[in-house]
Parts: C-alpha cells; sequence; structure tokens
C-alpha cells in the first residue's frame, strides 16, 4: 500500500483535487493525479490527469448535481482507480481563519464552529469550503480534515500595516486587514527560492491575477503588505467583486436608494468587478476580444488598479527588485502582462515582448528585457501541492 493525502479546494459549484504520496519526504510530495468535478448544481462533469490514463473526461450520471455526489464519486473514483492507496487525510482550502488560526490545523468540532462564524467575511468561498469538510466527515468520521488557511501566510504583516483607522473596541473584536491568497503566494515563494536562490529574499511584489485577485509585497519571502483587507472584496477589481470602493457609496446606497444589506453584499461580491463594469461578462477572455467600449473600459480599468497598487506596495518595500505574475490572467494574458509592465517603465522594469507573447501553457518563465533592473517571472501557482505539504506535516506529528 502507498500513503497519500488528498488536498480539495471547494467552490461554489466545483471541487478541483490533487492527490499527493509522500515518498519518505512530506517537503516534496509527488502528485499521483490531479483534476476538478465541476457543474453544480447542473449536471457533474469530470476531469482528472494521471492513473491508468494520462487524461479523462466524462459526465456523470446522478440525479442531483449537488456536493455530497460529487465527493462520492471522487472518492470511488480514487479506490477504483488507485487500488493500493491507502488515504491518511484529506487537506481544505479553507479561504478565512480568522485571528485565531495563523496555520494550518486539524478539524475538530470547535474548530469548525469557530470558522463557520468568519463565513460572512468571506461568503463566496467559505461556507463551500467548509461543506466539503462537514460532507467528508460524515462519510469518512475517521479520516482526519485538515483545515489550510489562506490567511496565514500573512500574518507575518506588521502591526501598522494590519490596522484599520477605526476605534480600538472594533479592532479587538478582528475588524483589521488580514489578506488573502495565501496558499498560491506561499508556493510563489518556495518556487522562486529554488529558481533565483536569496535573489527570493529581496524585494518581491507578486500579482495574482484571476477571477479573484490581489497583489501582495514580500521581504525575506515573508508578507510585507498585501491588497485585500478584512474581507476578499477588498483590493483590485474582479471578476465579480468591486475591489476597493468608498465607504460612503455602500452608505449612499443604503440611505439614499434604499438598498439592504443584503443587496449590497449581493451587488458587491457577485454584481460588479470586471462584470458590472463591462455589462457582458466576468472573464477577461471574454472583454479581451470585444470591441464593446465598456469591454474595453473595463479591462483598461483592471490594469490601471494594478499599476496603482503597483505603485503603493512598491513604497511599501522601498523598491522592486523581482515582480511575478501567476494565478489565470497573470500566467496566460501577455497583453494584461505588458500593458502593466508598459506603465511600469519608471520603475526601470523592461520585458522582452517576444518572451512575453510565446508562452506555452504552465511554464514558469522570466520574461524581462536584459536592460531591465526588475525581473520580471511568469509562475503557474500551485495552491494544492501547498495544501498537501501542510497536510503531511501536521499527520506526522500525531
Amino acid at each position: 500500500m502507498m500513503q497519500a493525502v488528498l488536498a480539495l479546494n471547494t467552490g461554489s459549484s466545483s471541487v478541483k483535487f490533487a492527490l499527493y504520496t509522500e515518498k519518505g519526504d512530506s517537503c516534496n510530495p509527488q502528485l499521483i493525479s490531479k483534476g476538478e468535478i465541476s457543474g453544480i448544481p447542473h449536471t457533474l462533469s469530470f476531469s482528472a490527469s494521471g492513473g491508468k490514463n494520462e487524461f479523462v473526461k466524462h459526465t456523470i450520471n446522478v440525479l442531483n448535481a449537488n456536493f455530497e455526489n460529487a465527493f462520492d464519486y471522487l472518492t470511488n473514483w480514487i479506490k477504483e482507480t488507485f487500488p493500493l492507496i491507502e488515504l491518511l487525510a484529506v487537506g481544505h482550502r479553507v479561504v478565512h481563519g480568522g485571528s485565531r488560526y495563523t496555520q494550518s490545523v486539524r478539524i475538530e468540532q470547535h474548530i469548525l464552529n469557530h470558522l463557520e462564524s468568519l463565513n460572512p467575511l468571506a461568503p463566496l468561498h467559505q461556507p463551500h469550503n467548509l461543506a466539503g469538510i462537514r460532507i467528508l466527515q460524515k462519510s469518512y468520521p475517521m479520516l482526519p480534515q485538515i483545515a489550510c488557511f489562506d490567511t496565514s501566510f500573512h500574518k507575518t504583516q506588521p502591526y501598522i500595516a494590519t490596522l484599520f483607522s477605526l476605534p480600538k473596541p472594533l479592532r479587538d473584536e478582528g475588524i483589521r486587514r488580514y489578506g488573502f491568497h495565501g496558499l498560491s503566494y506561499q508556493y510563489i515563494s518556495e518556487t522562486l527560492s529554488e529558481l533565483i536562490g536569496d535573489r527570493s529574499k529581496s524585494r518581491v511584489i507578486v500579482a495574482h491575477l484571476g477571477h479573484g485577485a490581489s497583489m501582495c509585497a514580500l521581504k525575506d519571502q515573508k508578507s510585507i503588505t498585501t491588497t485585500m483587507g478584512f474581507t476578499a472584496l477588498d483590493g483590485l477589481p474582479m471578476g465579480t467583486r468591486s475591489g476597493t470602493i468608498d465607504p460612503g457609496v455602500i452608505l449612499y446606497l443604503l440611505t439614499e436608494k434604499g438598498f439592504s444589506a443584503q443587496e449590497v453584499s449581493t451587488l458587491l461580491y457577485q454584481k460588479s468587478g470586471l462584470l458590472g463594469l463591462s455589462g457582458i461578462s466576468d472573464d477577461m477572455r471574454d472583454l479581451l476580444i470585444s470591441k464593446n467600449p465598456q469591454a474595453i473600459d473595463a479591462v483598461n480599468y483592471f490594469c490601471y488598479r494594478i499599476q496603482r497598487e503597483l505603485g503603493s506596495l512598491v513604497a511599501s518595500l522601498e523598491g522592486i527588485d523581482v515582480l511575478v505574475f501567476t494565478g489565470g490572467i497573470g500566467e496566460n494574458s501577455a497583453l494584461i502582462r505588458q500593458k502593466i509592465c508598459n506603465a511600469a517603465k519608471w520603475l526601470n522594469i523592461q520585458i522582452d515582448e517576444l518572451l512575453n507573447s510565446s508562452i506555452s501553457p504552465k511554464s514558469t518563465i522570466k520574461i524581462n528585457h536584459s536592460t531591465s533592473q526588475v525581473e520580471v517571472w511568469v509562475i503557474p501557482t500551485d495552491e494544492e501541492i501547498i495544501i498537501a505539504k501542510d497536510t503531511f506535516k501536521l499527520i506526522s506529528k500525531e
């Protein structure tokens, strides 16, 4: 038998998974298979690489396309495809750990209860993350469940960077800046160390650009500050999330426009960002090929906000040595990278346009020109392997 852990990222309509074996080294687990079950609550679609076939993809025929069916199918598929695998534990991406949990933990009932109290701070993610834990607890009560938090990586931020200018009683209740996408930033930090050695400890800014988007300033491979704050709503405009907005706009919607709190929440989380600006789509790929003026505005505003945040993060680091693009947009859109870097020439950032425009999918590559004073990298992120590493480490301590 071969021991393995399952890393899960449960979203609102899909479950991304990756199966890893330790092979005697929890610091470098080996990928066995990874894939996704999507289509909830309509028609379940399963895809995976690894196993008996290099790649498999098919529709799952079930009466109810729900998470219970998805997890049942996944665990049965693992048993059938990898009969010699012994599953040690399941590691879950959990977006918000609050002030209490600053490192990965094994789930117990009181921990799960506290994490559920944080649902309002990450309504697009947290409820679904925790639903995956509850479903597997019910089906496999003896199987350890590990929560790995997106907020944990940012625990190194200076105290001053975590503050809001609010009265102390509110700050003491936990109303502060947390930061998110920490699993991704952890992976980029570790990968940079392998790629460029000690230069990874210099002044690094990572742009995690996707349907959810944020940026993070790193020094000595630690988070110094980041664009997201109390919730995953802050900072850059995203697929459907507004990003930074004047709090007075929210007050105006409540007091003058008659919006309810729920209507404001729906507006800011689900109807704003690229979708709200363009009126067309929340997918950058659609906007980049559109001639609609609002779509063009959405693309330009996305890049403009990144340029502004880049300047702010550079100020926090007192300079920049390395810029990294990751996430679905950061990894795959040469035009977005070019627009951002062209606007950052004042930082002595120069990219090689031929390299930038000819990157193959999932490639890790340096794209700066030889004259650039800043290294510019494109690095595909891998949150699942960070989950697997933490899960192996926790299990090995028990």
